[in-house]
């Protein structure tokens, strides 16, 4: 496996919009297991394809160790409409992060790497992450919707 570079926030290809899988090839196969070593040794718990260049509907998500989320064309089809506010950064963002508004709860139908449909819900953490890289998967960073970004002295004092 590979450890992939990570894109930063000003490279342009972050803003593009993904195109969706249409057959779990080789490659994509490849793809997840690349992005899984790089979310891994990044201390992530979320990465979308585009963040490591490839512009596909692809996301992995971990939350919690040892269990990972592939996620192949995900679409959210539920959102609870009580939201939470919380601090949220990203692997793209390195060293920032800021206040945003999320669902508390979400539903996602993705597809599995064998081609399987699934759906999942996921609250709390695993609900923002899920928002996170599926908003990646349409060209948009968190830093777009955030309510603000923490200042340094605020960021200091997370540490």
């Amino acid at each position: 496996m590979a450890i992939l570079k990570i894109l930063k926030d000003n490279d342009p290809m972050l803003r593009k919009i993904s195109r969706e899988v249409d057959m779990i090839s080789p490659r994509i196969i490849t793809l997840l297991d690349d992005m899984r070593d790089t979310l891994h040794k990044a201390n992530g718990c979320g990465l979308a394809a585009v963040q490591v260049g490839v512009l596909r509907r692809v996301v992995i998500i971990e939350t919690e160790n040892g269990k990972l989320y592939e996620m192949i064309n995900p679409v959210i089809v539920e959102r609870s409409e009580e939201k939470q506010h919380e601090i949220e950064g990203c692997l793209s963002i390195p060293g920032r992060w800021g206040i945003t508004c999320r669902p508390k709860t979400v539903t996602v139908r993705a597809m599995d790497r064998n081609g399987n449909y699934y759906t999942l819900t996921g609250s709390d953490l695993l609900a923002r992450a899920i928002c996170h890289e599926t908003d990646h998967l349409d060209g948009i960073l968190y830093t777009d919707n955030a309510e603000r970004i923490l200042t340094k002295e605020e960021m200091e004092g997370l540490e």
